[in-house]
């Protein structure tokens, strides 16, 4: 009985609305720090001391300070930093979807970019030699020739953070963000049934993560006949 009362159309609603931000959440933030990632790895691979310095200084920041404190930072910190007009333009326009999706992004961004990095120097350094002698550019190696392969080592532990960032989404319930867990509190604070509630989120959370590793598992499956 308790379980229908939670299933009805109302809570229902809320639950499936609370599934897309998660789902919004983790695929914007998987893409923009991936994309972050790679450029992190490309701008450390220069060998330029002050840019290996600024790089490893936000790798060390993302890693050390808590993901709840970098999300506080962009949301309560960088937004106060911003002009009134487009403060209020930000608040206006789901501010909360906005700077979880950038203070998400960033920290996955220092991770991957290590694990990007590990990949990078498991190939051997004939392999940028060999692109350069085939007339291709410092970039056009990177993006053709050594990348790929980095991609590809760094594979399984890139996966492993895949599944970290969707439960890490949770997270933005702290500034108000829509997700599955805000949603499950707010469900919780309405009917007064708290393990009901949590059970059914924490269903849903087990589904998305198994999901997750058979995904990874099929990837890497398909890279491994690709190679045969």
């Amino acid at each position: 009985m308790d379980l229908v009362i939670i299933f009805s159309e109302q809570y229902r609603a809320l639950i499936l609305s609370g599934l897309q931000t998660t789902l919004f959440l983790f695929v914007c933030s998987w893409l923009l720090g991936m994309f972050l990632a790679v450029v992190l790895t490309v701008l450390r691979a220069l060998g330029i001391p002050p840019v290996t310095w600024l790089c490893v200084a936000y790798v060390e920041y993302h890693r050390n300070v808590p993901a709840l404190i970098q999300l506080f930072i962009w949301y309560f910190g960088i937004a106060s930093l911003l002009p009134d007009s487009l403060n209020d333009f930000a608040n206006d326009h789901g501010a909360e979807i906005v700077f979880s999706i950038i203070a998400f992004a960033c920290n996955k961004a220092a991770v991957n970019s290590e694990e990007f990095r590990s990949g990078l120097r498991a190939i051997p350094v004939t392999q940028m030699e060999a692109a350069r002698s085939m007339g291709l550019s410092y970039v056009g190696a990177m993006r053709w020739v050594i990348l790929p392969q980095a991609w590809r080592l760094a594979l399984p532990a890139l996966m492993g953070q895949t599944l970290f960032l969707f439960k890490m989404t949770s997270i933005a319930a702290a500034v108000g963000a829509g997700e599955l867990t805000y949603q499950a509190r707010h469900i919780e604070n309405m009917t007064f049934r708290i393990f009901e509630t949590f059970s059914i989120i924490t269903a849903i959370y087990v589904v998305g993560s198994f999901l997750l590793m058979w995904l990874g598992a099929w990837v890497g499956h398909t890279f491994r006949l690709r190679l045969k």
